[in-house]
């Protein structure tokens, strides 16, 4: 398979020091990695997506890679994950669900050591400059309500219509003082 066509890749990290009328205990902070890759399917129909799968897989450890950096901490101690495509409008909503739900999850999970929850995430068609929000979870505990969250990006010269921009999101703590129950996340399983 051939290397994905990469235009750009975006990193951004968000510190979050206070909530309104009250400071945090410690800063939550989020990172979100983004590529803009060329979509080869774009104005046709195609049966195989391997191509697509495949690159999700090589995705999922570069902007694993990247958002793990970005967050500056060791693998161990992220908390939550998402991931998140937006196709431009030359392409199908099953193009961005190749790139995100076959192959992507595991090398992420490798990366960081782990993840017993599903991996949230979102699909959306729009152009250049369209927000897309990346939902976030807890990556142990899929019920941890603490965790459920999402981070809104975009970029203002993609995906043009032949391209898909997606984002891997990791965080090392929950929404800011949270107060909705759900209890504090279970442990990771052991092993």
């Amino acid at each position: 398979m051939p290397d994905p066509e990469i235009r750009k890749t975006l990193t951004l990290v968000e510190e979050t020091f206070a909530e309104p009328f009250r400071p945090l205990p410690r800063p939550i902070r989020r990172a979100v990695a983004l590529a803009v890759v060329a979509n080869p399917f774009a104005g046709r129909y195609v049966e195989d997506l391997s191509e697509l799968i495949e690159t999700g897989a090589l995705l999922g450890d570069r902007l694993g890679r990247l958002a793990l950096a970005a967050l500056g901490c060791a693998p161990e101690a992220v908390e939550g994950y998402g991931k998140a495509a937006l196709v431009g409008e030359d392409g199908e909503m099953e193009h961005a669900a190749a790139l995100l739900h076959p192959k992507l999850g595991a090398p992420l999970r490798a990366l960081i050591g782990g993840g017993a929850a599903l991996i949230p995430s979102a699909k959306g068609r729009g152009g250049p400059g369209r927000s897309f929000d990346v939902p976030l979870g807890h990556r142990h505990d899929a019920w941890s309500r603490a965790h459920f969250d999402a981070i809104t990006v975009s970029l203002p010269d993609a995906p043009r219509a032949g391209e898909i921009v997606v984002a891997v999101a990791l965080t090392d703590g929950g929404r800011p003082l949270p107060r909705v129950g759900g209890g504090p996340p279970k442990p990771p399983p052991a092993g």
